[in-house]
């Protein structure tokens, strides 16, 4: 009984063993918005520009202690080497007043203080809005940053799934030459062709056989890129998912769309904003500085002096104006403008950009429709050709070239087809990059995907 419960046991644990293994050794399924998701969870690119973000913050901070009142506590004590007085006042020989203290043996002083200075025309309040606006003005950089990395976790999504397309259509092509060489040894055996033929099969078989090489050469190499950009192991496989063909709107809809949304074009419109508020800034140098102050304090001393105030407290109001400082505000003005003048050029310069990576993008849009509508249309025939001549290859009424010819065409077609498939989605991705869009439905699908 003994020996068959351990047998019970050791079973039991192999089982659990090989379950675990097995396990481990499936591969993970990732969908695109599994990937993009991941990409943004771990990349140390948006991890930097949200730290920018959380710096900005603490800009705001450091810009908001300007405004608020600075209190100050103090105390202080000293220990002189002697103590001395004023000369003793004699009125008779027998009428003696003492001195008074000038230097006590030791002394302490002590309070607090209350201080806050303002620019007259309210520079301080302006920096404060400034730095605000630079939290925006981050944000929308960060987001442009997200929506670039998800554009190239989707270029090579896209681009490991046409590796694995290519390397179905380089495995398909060694199965069809094989099955072609092994028709032409079975001809030659009967004599109805040369041995020519069999050394062109063999030929073209080991020419597949490269290509089928390569292929699973790039296939390897796109998953580890892909992998790289997320961060991810590369023991993984994916699942296919395409966006959905719609009608191509005007593109005049898209450029305005891209003018609006694009995070670029936000961050630098802020930027511009902050430029011309920038200007006020420096005119503030040339505005008097009001300050207020008030005080709390105490002193002792000893030996105590007849005349010592204990303790005290005032009030201060103060108006400061610098006349001369050597043209420092005139040049920060000056600076303030041509920064200014810089952010309305890169206004500009970038609504161009916009403007031309759209119109672009939707032109590849509507040439890789065009493309693919007749690739598919040449894949049937094609394949409907392949077929043909092989038929009448066995039946000894086509020569090698022609199964060549054929089987060359459909490889060709296939290839085509497959990139030009994929492309399209790569530009369907482009356009919702440069219309500003990505980023948003991005959010808008991993919350519905949330929703129960």
């Amino acid at each position: 009984m003994k020996k068959k419960s351990k047998c019970l046991v050791i079973l039991a644990w192999s089982v659990l063993i090989a379950l675990i293994c097995n396990g481990q050794a499936v591969a993970v399924e990732y969908t695109s918005e599994e990937l993009c998701r991941m990409a943004l969870e771990r990349s140390e690119k948006i991890k930097i520009m949200e730290d920018n973000v959380s710096i900005a913050r603490t800009g705001k901070d450091k810009k908001m202690s300007a405004l608020l009142p600075k209190l100050t506590a103090y105390g202080s004590y000293t220990d002189w080497t002697e103590t001395k007085y004023s000369p003793a006042t004699v009125f008779t020989p027998t009428i003696v007043v003492p001195g008074t203290v000038i230097q006590p043996n030791s002394g302490t002083a002590w309070g607090v203080r209350l201080d806050q200075s303002i620019t007259l025309n309210g520079k301080e309040i302006t920096d404060f809005s400034i730095s605000k606006d630079n939290i925006e003005r981050q944000q929308n950089e960060t987001n442009a940053q997200k929506e670039e990395y998800l554009m190239m976790v989707s270029a090579a999504y896209y681009e490991m799934l046409r590796a694995q397309k290519v390397l179905e259509i380089a495995n398909a092509t060694v199965e069809r030459l094989t099955a072609y060489r092994k028709a032409a040894e079975n001809r030659l055996k009967v004599g109805e062709v040369t041995k020519t033929v069999l050394l062109r099969a063999d030929g073209e078989l080991s020419g597949a056989l490269s290509d089928q090489i390569k292929a699973k050469n790039a296939l390897d190499l796109s998953r580890a890129v892909l992998a790289r950009i997320v961060g991810i192991s590369e023991d993984f496989t994916l699942k296919e998912n395409f966006l959905e063909d719609a009608p191509l709107p005007p593109l005049d809809s898209y450029v305005n769309t891209g003018l609006a949304q694009r995070a670029e074009m936000k961050a630098v419109e802020i930027e511009k904003q902050m430029a011309k508020d920038q200007i006020r800034v420096a005119k503030g140098g040339y505005w008097p500085i009001l300050s207020i102050s008030g005080a709390y304090g105490g002193m002792d001393q000893d030996p105590v002096p007849s005349t010592i105030n204990r303790e005290s407290a005032y009030g201060q109001v103060a108006l400061n104006y610098p006349f001369f400082e050597g043209g420092l505000r005139r040049a920060e003005v000056k600076e303030a403008m041509i920064r200014d003048r810089q952010a309305g050029l890169r206004m500009e310069d970038l609504k161009k950009t916009i403007r031309i990576e759209v119109e672009t993008t939707y032109l590849e849009l509507k040439n890789q429709r065009g493309i693919i509508k007749s690739l598919e249309d040449q894949l049937l025939f094609s394949q409907e050709n392949y077929k043909a001549v092989t038929r009448q290859f066995e039946m000894g009424l086509a020569n090698s070239i022609d199964v060549m010819d054929a089987n060359t065409l459909l490889v060709s077609t296939e290839r085509q087809l497959t990139t030009a498939v994929y492309s399209h989605q790569v530009f369907k991705f482009r356009m919702k990059r440069a219309t500003g869009v990505l980023l948003t439905e991005f959010a808008g699908n991993a919350q519905a995907a949330k929703a129960p």
